[in-house]
């Protein structure tokens, strides 16, 4: 009896070895992937580099290098900026334990697998509200057999880089990667746990945001002010009578190569108080909308109605600089001795009013541009997922898509950009009406001219896309 005993406990130990040399292999073989440059250590470039080979697109995205940079801060005991084998395999064993306890959890029958129903019924308890088609969509992006169901396997390679065991975080996270990437970043501020916020990772992810946005800016500059040309003088004007390109030789002759970034300064400017204020508001808003229940995930629907309030709510706050970036623009060589100049001219004519010239359609336009750039973004990356639901979409699609979605956002909503253009550029003291502009540019130019200048403001949406 002892010596059945003996031996039974002799093969439970020998295949518990066996699974534990097994883990290392295998751990060992993903390391030895993720250290592109063979030195033993791998850093966060080389860990997006990586899943951007083997086909995460999703891997250069802001909100995959947020995640990203949480894991290398926790991997990283030593502080040194990258991570050695023994610290990779210490956390990543770990890790997968918490992992392997939240799994079984979350499967209620015990089978080995997680259901669709599984996975709704873990989301309510946590108070994050899911649809159906919600939790089909995550379960199909995780699930790479195409068994309709999550393998623990495919949950722990899944999560490995989510750094977090707790069951709030980990569906935040899977919902996050599955609906949220590069196409909303435009509209819906990126979702904070609370400890991110206390940790502080917030606000490097906005000053990271504002340095992107900033070389973002200054590359389209020159596009920028030969749209506000165009959207203000139209055909009519000797700078812009002979195209595109007679217009940038006409700028360039008048104020030299340099005259080509005139505004770009406020522009850059504006991007923090623009960004505090967005996320600010923001995160008030989401509160509002949870209402009672604070601890509840809000829908996608919700995010769009909070992000899209906030962006208004930032605008308004901002909108002056608009104002003054425009006048800027249009200037030429020796009109005004600096910025300060310019405002105190524009105020002195015109009054407080001139700073909020234009705001009305400004205003109306954040709405449509935000609502179609997300729908269509969303509709053209799930219907890849539908055909290919075992694939991430790769980052040449993702853009492609980015490109789609804001250039259809552009085109519903560029009549009202031109008319508010127009009316920050008018010198008159009068009231004009957004109405009575429409009803000017549709009688002497027709439809096409509430397009004016949309040719290199697509040029510059596409060189957005690429930062």
């Amino acid at each position: 009896m002892s010596e059945d005993v003996s031996e039974r406990n002799h093969g439970e130990n020998g295949r518990e070895k066996e699974d534990v040399d097994a883990d290392m292999e295998r751990l060992s073989s993903l390391f030895h992937k993720l250290d592109l440059d063979g030195d033993g250590r791998i850093d966060l470039n080389e860990i997006v580099a990586a899943l951007t080979k083997r086909g995460h697109g999703e891997g250069a995205t802001d909100l995959a290098k947020f995640y990203l940079q949480r894991f290398m801060s926790r991997t990283d005991v030593d502080k040194s900026g990258d991570v050695s084998i023994d610290e990779f395999l210490d956390h990543i064993r770990n890790h997968e334990l918490r992992l392997k306890q939240v799994f079984q959890d979350v499967d209620r029958n015990n089978d080995g697998q997680l259901d669709v129903h599984e996975v709704i019924h873990a989301s309510q308890k946590l108070g994050i509200h899911l649809t159906l088609q919600e939790a089909e969509a995550m379960i199909k992006r995780m699930d790479e057999d195409g068994s309709s169901g999550i393998s623990w396997e495919e949950w722990r390679d899944f999560l490995f880089l989510s750094s977090s065991d707790d069951l709030h975080e980990v569906v935040n996270y899977w919902k996050q990667t599955t609906f949220l990437d590069i196409g909303e970043a435009a509209s819906v501020p990126v979702d904070f746990t609370p400890q991110e916020l206390k940790s502080g990772l917030w606000w490097r992810h906005l000053v990271a945001g504002g340095l992107a946005g900033a070389i973002s800016r200054t590359t389209t500059a020159p596009l920028d002010r030969i749209k506000v040309f165009l959207q203000v003088h139209g055909k009519n004007s000797p700078v812009t009578s002979n195209g595109i390109m007679g217009c940038v030789r006409a700028m360039i002759k008048e104020g030299g190569i340099a005259s080509m970034w005139r505004g770009n300064g406020i522009n850059v400017i504006k991007i923090a108080p623009e960004s505090a204020i967005k996320f600010m508001a923001y995160e008030q808003l989401k509160g509002v909308i949870k209402g009672r229940n604070p601890n509840r995930e809000i829908r996608i629907e919700e995010r769009f109605v909070a992000g899209s309030l906030a962006g208004a709510i930032s605008q308004t706050a901002i909108y002056p600089l608009e104002v003054i970036k425009t006048r800027l623009a249009l200037r030429k060589t020796g009109e005004f001795k600096s910025v300060v100049d310019l405002i105190f001219k524009m105020f002195k004519k015109e009054g407080g009013k001139v700073f909020f010239k234009g705001y009305l359609p400004n205003l109306f336009g954040i709405l449509p541009y935000a609502g179609i750039d997300l729908t269509i973004y969303e509709t053209l990356k799930r219907a890849y997922l539908r055909r290919e639901p075992s694939k991430d979409p790769p980052v040449l699609l993702l853009l492609a898509c980015g490109t789609i979605s804001s250039t259809c956002g552009q085109i519903a909503s560029y009549p009202l950009a031109l008319v508010r253009t127009q009316l920050q550029a008018s010198y008159s003291t009068t009231n004009q009406s957004m109405t009575l502009i429409f009803k000017t540019i549709l009688r002497r130019d027709g439809v096409v001219g509430l397009y004016r200048g949309i040719l290199p403001n697509f040029l510059k949406v596409k060189k957005k896309h690429l930062f």
